[in-house]
């Protein structure tokens, strides 16, 4: 950790917060002279023995560290003082990929901070957690930032202080520093490697290992097409690949494979990166199944990069569609290791009616669809992940119509780029 925290240190100055308040990012910066800058929101409101602390999670092991950061959360919140408010943050270098480090922003507006500062300095000594404390100065008028000390055996504020300020909305949202191959993986043996580390704490993870296929057969190019059929829950995309199969022939294929399901679960439970890992490997898995069915028919399949991708990017990036990377960027790009799909048809609905159909089907909601439902953001930044996703592109049909016309318009879709 001392390592980390060296390398931290040495362009500390240059850093910039991110705080997320009500499901959007605000930012502040430091710097070691104070200028007459107003304080940034994060800090305003709030009295002068109000104490605020930022938590990084800060470990050179990828592993370790999604894992202790959702630890970390359930820790805090069982023990800390009830007058404690706490927020996930991120601290990072502006536009420097990888440079992003996560953590916990919390606020303390109880009378006195003991109890806090003795659970934080237990934390420094025995996990990978780097801490700053904030403080209104002297004058009242601005607020400082202080870095703790790790020693052997006690943790101090250092005389090293700096002054927060606000700072600009930066170019890229920061969950895009560490995107690539993090929350979206673009290669087998990226996400093979995740698994791998995990398989001394995952013993799961050795058994779906087993399952994977060479790099040769998840790209292997069938002789007949592939068509992909993609959409949130309930526009139709069940109806819709059953019918393509029958009147085409064809065999149909469900991301992720069916050989995952009792795994899923186990995963479900862990930290984005190995979750989304896990996921990332179901696709080569299909693709492998693409590979072989494609050899004797034309092959329908539900859902596959497409859905991985744009969840995870969704998540990843908080806020308003305009905080998503921008279209055309590198997050966008199909893997290169992937079997491409001939056509994907993007179902798409209205709101209203897709929670018609919900409430219709009398089914349990996933925690992806829970999420959907009340928040409209997040819903319209998978949307909008969706459109953007290159290499293929998605074709956007409208599911509002009935069942038989929807098909027939995919067949239209079909004949025309895939002459079936």
């Amino acid at each position: 950790m001392a390592g980390r925290i060296k390398s931290l240190l040495h362009r500390w100055s240059s850093r910039v917060f991110s705080v997320e308040l009500d499901g959007a990012p605000f930012y502040f910066a430091i710097q070691e002279r104070h200028r007459g800058e107003e304080a940034p929101r994060v800090f305003r409101n709030l009295q002068s023995h109000d104490r605020c602390y930022t938590l990084l999670v800060c470990s050179r092991d990828r592993i370790k560290t999604a894992r202790f950061y959702g630890e970390l959360k359930d820790k805090l919140l069982r023990e800390l003082p009830p007058e404690c408010d706490l927020s996930p943050m991120s601290s990072f270098l502006p536009n420097v990929r990888d440079s992003l480090i996560k953590g916990y922003f919390l606020k303390d507006i109880s009378e006195g901070s003991s109890t806090v500062e003795r659970l934080l300095s237990d934390l420094t000594q025995h996990e990978p957690v780097f801490v700053c404390s904030y403080c209104k100065s002297d004058d009242g008028q601005q607020w400082t930032q202080h870095l703790w000390s790790h020693g052997e055996s006690q943790v101090m504020e250092t005389a090293k202080k700096y002054y927060v300020v606000p700072s600009e909305t930066p170019e890229y949202h920061p969950s895009t520093l560490n995107m690539i191959n993090s929350d979206v993986f673009y290669s087998l043996d990226e996400a093979c490697e995740v698994l791998k580390k995990c398989g001394d704490i995952i013993p799961e993870a050795m058994s779906v290992l087993e399952l994977l296929p060479s790099r040769a057969e998840s790209r292997n190019k069938p002789d007949f097409p592939v068509i992909v059929i993609e959409g949130l829950d309930a526009t139709g995309k069940t109806t819709l690949t059953e019918s393509l199969r029958e009147t085409l022939g064809a065999s149909l294929l469900r991301s992720p494979p069916q050989c995952l399901s009792p795994w899923r679960a186990r995963f479900d439970q862990e930290p984005p990166l190995i979750r989304r890992a896990f996921y990332a490997l179901g696709n080569y898995i299909t693709a492998e199944q693409i590979g072989q069915e494609g050899k004797k028919t034309p092959v329908i399949v539900d859902r596959f990069w497409h859905s991985t991708a744009a969840y995870a990017i969704a998540t990843a990036v908080s806020g308003p569609v305009c905080n998503l990377p921008g279209e055309g960027s590198e997050v966008y790009c199909w893997p290169s290791d992937l079997l491409q799909p001939s056509l994907v048809v993007l179902l798409t609905l209205d709101p209203e009616e897709r929670k018609r159909r919900l409430r219709n089907r009398g089914q349990g909601k996933t925690n992806e669809e829970q999420e959907l439902d009340h928040n409209q953001l997040f819903r319209l930044r998978v949307e909008e992940a969706y459109r953007r996703i290159s290499g293929p592109a998605c074709v956007s049909v409208d599911a509002s119509p009935s069942a038989d016309q929807v098909l027939q318009q995919v067949l239209l879709l079909i004949r025309g780029k895939c002459h079936l």
